[in-house]
């Protein structure tokens, strides 16, 4: 089977998301840092991103993410139309990364408070490594449905995170 790559962010392209939307359901409130992190990881999917259902060419494509039930659920339409397709992705194969990221996370939140730049730096470095892998694993989870450049791929698992995130 041949592999699937996204092409490279082409403002003009078709393989793009325009919209992004969370579920109500999905959205904790009340922690500040978190809802900053939702809406930067949105922002930076929006400035650049390359988005493609396999096998279709009909974007670009608006995007409604949401938890159900601890499920992913990734609501994709159409710019301007009402057609829409669904999938569901279980978030067990991401839960053991998410928690090593929140934990990192955390640390990482702590330290830039009062710790020397060389631990800030260590942390950021093991945050950093553990978001690469969260990135690759949500590239595979969504092979054969959706095909996303690595840049895309790292701020929707940001964003993932932001929305999972019990902090």
């Amino acid at each position: 089977m041949p592999v699937f790559e996204p092409p490279e962010f082409d403002p003009n392209s078709k393989s793009r998301l325009t919209a992004i939307t969370l579920g109500e359901g999905s959205i904790r409130r009340g922690n500040l840092d978190i809802e900053r992190e939702r809406e930067v990881a949105i922002f930076d999917i929006l400035e650049a991103n390359s988005f493609v259902l396999e096998g279709r060419d009909d974007g670009p494509y608006t995007l409604d993410l949401s938890i159900v039930e601890d499920r992913l659920v990734f609501t994709i339409g159409h710019q301007g139309e009402g057609d829409t397709f669904t999938y569901v992705l279980s978030l067990t194969p991401l839960r053991r990364i998410m928690k090593d990221y929140f934990i990192v996370c955390e640390s990482y939140y702590q330290a830039i408070r009062t710790a020397p730049p060389s631990r800030i730096q260590s942390i950021d470095m093991g945050r950093r490594a553990l978001h690469d892998e969260g990135s690759r694993a949500l590239s595979e989870r969504l092979k054969g449905k959706i095909a996303l450049d690595r840049d895309t791929s790292r701020r929707l698992f940001t964003l993932i995170c932001a929305l999972h995130w019990k902090g």
